[in-house]
């Protein structure tokens, strides 16, 4: 387990290198110019050639590379060229709003999703089969921005009673921090839900069909144990890999969630620095995002093993 382990994280080397390279190229494609975005058109030549050297931006783009993945490598991402202050506390500061409402649409999800599948499964060609079908074709058509605006319109001006946008720390109010983070959860988490229900509903059909089962079922066994733990216990396997995979998503596409909510996470940020032309916060923000994906991917790897004793290697 152990060797898979160092395989895994040395394995994640090249996959980061690389998108590095691929941040950095695109980050400079995109159209504008940061210095004359940050100076206005009025500056100077002298003013927007010092500035352009203070970020090494007159550099040929391979020395701009090469030195920031340098400094990459001890830690410093560099410097925002809007405001001047250090990129990885501006990182830290949105990576942990981010992160909350990842959790809670994840949490939404399963809470919405699993109990949904497992009865679609065993009240296949029903009524809550078909309406579960239903709702699941829902989330995965609507887009989350429409599904944010309908909440946004139902809950905080014809029934006000959460609020529509901003953030508060747990620390500072709970309670006023749950109720800002309802309507963002809701609105990543549906379509989060609608696919792990469909997978829920798929596996569970399988599983169901499998001797061990029937066997269950002919000794005699509640009906509630047979499903919970002989038949949702083996389906687990696909399931905890689309919850990995979507989690990941989640923490990549949490960005049109964040801008309809003025949810101060990560995807604001990003979207704030790429309308800036913010070189440094872009790449730093992308590469950290990648950076979680392959470790939440990672993380699942591990959890199989704990789910699964086949797959646990002496």
């Amino acid at each position: 387990m152990a060797r898979q382990l160092a395989g895994r994280f040395i394995s994640l080397i090249p996959i980061l290198l690389g998108v590095s390279v691929l941040v950095f190229l695109l980050v400079r494609l995109i159209p504008g110019d940061p210095v004359v975005a940050l100076l206005g058109m009025e500056a100077t030549p002298e003013a927007i050639a010092a500035l352009r050297a203070r970020y090494a931006l007159d550099q040929p783009w391979p020395v701009q590379y090469l030195a920031w993945l340098g400094r990459l490598l001890t830690g410093d991402f560099g410097r925002s060229i809007q405001s001047g202050r250090e990129v990885f506390p501006l990182l830290m500061d949105a990576l942990l709003p981010t992160l909350w409402l990842s959790l809670a649409a994840t949490v939404v999800s399963l809470l919405i999703a699993i109990p949904t599948g497992v009865v679609a499964a065993t009240r296949r060609d029903s009524i809550a089969d078909y309406a579960a079908s239903l709702l699941s074709l829902f989330g995965l058509s609507m887009p989350s921005f429409w599904i944010g605006v309908l909440l946004i319109l139902m809950f905080s001006i014809h029934l006000p009673i959460l609020p529509a946008s901003g953030y508060v720390s747990p620390g500072e109010d709970f309670g006023r921090f749950l109720a800002h983070l309802v309507l963002p959860a809701i609105t990543l988490g549906t379509a989060l839900a609608a696919a792990i229900m469909r997978m829920t509903r798929s596996t569970m059909l399988e599983v169901l069909q499998a001797d061990y089962v029937r066997t269950a079922r002919a000794k005699g066994m509640p009906r509630r144990t047979v499903i919970w733990t002989h038949a949702f216990s083996n389906a687990q396997i696909p399931i905890i890999t689309l919850i990995g995979i979507q989690f990941g998503q989640v923490l990549g596409g949490v960005v049109i969630t964040e801008t309809i909510f003025s949810w101060p996470g990560i995807g604001k940020l990003t979207v704030d620095a790429i309308f800036a032309r913010d070189y440094p916060v872009v790449q730093g923000a992308v590469l950290l995002t990648a950076a979680l994906f392959v470790l939440i991917n990672l993380v699942t790897d591990i959890v199989y093993t704990l789910v699964d004793p086949r797959l646990r290697v002496s």
